[in-house]
């Protein structure tokens, strides 16, 4: 019988009621990028201030505890005077109204990085605690909230020289797991980032869970940040130049007022491109029309000096991806009316922006190239190198796909155990350590929707290699045929055999090894199925504690003591630690690690790509200086090691 279904059932949320309710809806989620998005949403009001030439110095707080963060800027101060119509002071309308701001009215701002008006209201329903402090009209004035909703009115405060608003705020730990804390290491990197981008702006960063104050100032800005983002990758430039502009641009690629695009590039010994841009100020982690403008002026302008000087070798076609290997590029853009994806921000989507770029940036490297020579013959050598790499790469590819695209089951690798399913929306693929978990994992899971796959050992380490290296390897290229997608220019998501691609390895230090090696793979040659949402790490346990007749699985010493400390029981405990998934029974991994029912998954997530590309590039790569400080760094953390 069909429930009763009447305006009763009718919930209207109000005020900023819904950003509590669903928080992923404005910040992307709840987990540490989301709990990050506050900080950047509080950061970028005061670099709206920046752009718009109100102010010059920025100061980021954390405390101690790494739940707090103050963020002040000397910029006009947010208006205090009571509006009109709501008969409020302006900062209790903005920090408590969804759609309420300064930048929906022409005049206020000429470049900002949102003007959906949500911003501070949203970090301020999140937060358990908020206050701002204004200094405006020679006074300071102050009012603070509880989970979005004022204390009191905006108290007026003593007399004071200067601007600027100061927010203070703590995430409310109901909607953050009180686990997810502040990170001061990227807090420091993309402050660093924000100062590079803004000639001028001085950052002062004070890092309570150090006592160390970090400042950031750079006068050439994007051309050191280049610079220094090449440094960091441990690449060589193919010739030593950065190519930069700065130009003022309009609607028709000439001069105007409103748009500006700052542009600082180099190709370097890097295998792949490497992108960093910005919209007034603002990251764009998954680019949009500016970059596709970017890349389309690149090759453009490029393609025009070799015609022109009929460089190109005969029989060999020199494709936009052999003109973009190496590149590295820093792209900041100013844009009126900014339309972003979402409330996120992390793509542009004004479409005008990509024939603006395009049309400003060709002729500038086209006349550069022609000016200097030797430079661009170095740079057209380096390229055509890499159209002779793409086509022994792409041969070697077409072999494995050869063989994978003859159909859906035929010809993969034999020690896959496949699934019945030809759905790969229900389809689950286990990439398994070793033969002896592969031969459990088979008899425990479910023929309908899993899929085994074990692999032999350590697997091949990816980082600086290029494709053709990698699909030479059979381990790799036998995981690329049993996933069906391709790699490389070969690559289709839609043909993707299994939506949930699952690393299940034992749990000690070989199995994390074995996981960091293969994450190491997707992440520099399959990187759309982690953006994608397809990565998972299951998480077996590692020790079974038997306790009357009662069964608890521990997946760390840590959890063990816990059960342990929290059973009350007259019966001794007996404990089992499984040295690997080979010693556990198939109905012990199905109930802990198979079934989707009892099961435990890690996501894998891309939280700040330059972060974690950094990373990979230090503790993987071939430069041990970086490993070495992160060893010395966080040696004093390594405990329980299996030595």
């Amino acid at each position: 019988m069909a429930q009763k279904y009447d305006a009763s059932d009718i919930v209207v949320l109000e005020g900023i009621e819904p950003v509590r309710k669903r928080p992923a809806m404005y910040i992307g989620g709840t987990d540490k990028t989301g709990l990050h998005h506050l900080v950047w949403e509080i950061l970028d009001n005061g670099i709206d201030e920046v752009i718009n030439g109100y102010a010059t110095t920025i100061l980021v707080e954390l405390d101690k505890s790494r739940d707090g963060i103050r963020i002040t800027d000397n910029g006009r101060g947010i208006p205090i005077d009571q509006h009109k119509k709501y008969k409020k002071s302006a900062l209790e309308i903005i920090m408590t109204t969804l759609h309420a701001g300064g930048k929906f009215k022409t005049g206020s701002y000429i470049h900002s990085g949102g003007l959906h008006g949500v911003g501070a209201s949203v970090v301020n329903a999140l937060s358990k605690h908020m206050t701002v402090t204004v200094k405006r009209d020679g006074r300071e004035w102050i009012q603070s909230y509880q989970a979005g909703k004022p204390e009191s009115p905006v108290k007026k405060g003593g007399t004071i020289r200067g601007t600027g608003t100061s927010v203070y705020f703590r995430p409310d730990h109901l909607i953050f797991n009180k686990n997810t804390l502040f990170d001061p290491g990227l807090l420091r990197e993309t402050l660093e980032a924000k100062s590079y981008l803004h000639k001028g702006l001085k950052i002062t960063f004070k890092d309570g869970t150090t006592g160390q104050t970090h400042q950031f100032f750079h006068e050439q800005g994007i051309q050191e940040y280049l610079t220094k983002l090449v440094k960091d990758r441990g690449r060589k430039p193919t010739a030593e130049f950065v190519f930069y502009v700065d130009r003022k641009i309009d609607e028709n690629g000439g001069n105007g007022e409103g748009f500006a695009m700052e542009v600082a590039l180099q190709w370097t010994d890097e295998p792949a491109e490497y992108i960093r841009s910005y919209v007034n100020g603002i990251a764009t982690n998954s680019g949009g029309t500016h970059e596709l403008g970017l890349r389309g002026g690149i090759v453009k302008a490029v393609r025009n000096y070799m015609d022109t000087h009929n460089l190109t070798p005969k029989g060999l076609t020199i494709q936009a991806e052999d003109i973009r290997e190496g590149l590295a590029c820093v792209l900041s853009m100013l844009i009126m009316n900014p339309q972003f994806q979402g409330q996120t921000k992390d793509r542009l989507n004004n479409q005008e922006v990509q024939g603006m770029v395009d049309n400003t940036l060709r002729p500038a490297l086209e006349n550069f190239l022609n000016v200097n020579k030797s430079i661009a013959e170095t740079l057209v050598g380096r390229m055509i190198l890499a159209a002779r790499a793409r086509e022994a790469s792409r041969e070697a590819s077409k072999a494995v796909m050869r063989k994978s695209a003859v159909s859906h089951r035929l010809n993969l690798p034999g020690k896959l155990a496949d699934c019945q399913s030809t759905d790969p929306g229900v389809s689950e693929l286990f990439v398994v350590e070793g033969d002896s978990a592969g031969g459990t994992a088979k008899q425990g899971r479910n023929l309908k929707t899993q899929a085994i796959f074990p692999i032999r050992g350590k697997v091949l380490n990816t980082e600086e290699l290029t494709l053709g290296k990698v699909v030479e390897n059979k381990e790799l290229a036998d995981l690329v045929k049993v996933l069906g997608c391709g790699i490389g220019k070969d690559f289709d998501l839609r043909k993707l055999r299994y939506h949930k691609i699952i690393l299940l390895m034992d749990a000690d230090i070989d199995g994390y090894h074995i996981s960091t090696l293969l994450l190491t793979f997707f992440f520099r040659h399959l990187p759309e199925l982690i953006k994608h949402g397809h990565m998972f790490i299951a998480q077996p346990p590692l020790y079974r504690i038997d306790i009357g007749k009662y069964v608890h699985w521990a997946g760390s010493d840590e959890e063990k003591e816990r059960i342990l400390s929290e059973t009350r029981s007259k019966s001794k405990p007996t404990i089992s630690r499984f040295k690997g998934l080979g010693e556990m029974f198939p109905q012990q991994l199905k109930e802990t690690t198979l079934n989707p029912a009892t099961r435990q998954l890690l996501k894998v997530k891309l939280q700040d790509e330059l972060h974690t590309d950094r990373t990979f590039h230090d503790l993987m790569g071939k430069h041990t200086e970086a490993r070495y400080e992160f060893l010395m760094a966080n040696a004093t953390l390594a405990n329980n090691l299996d030595v």
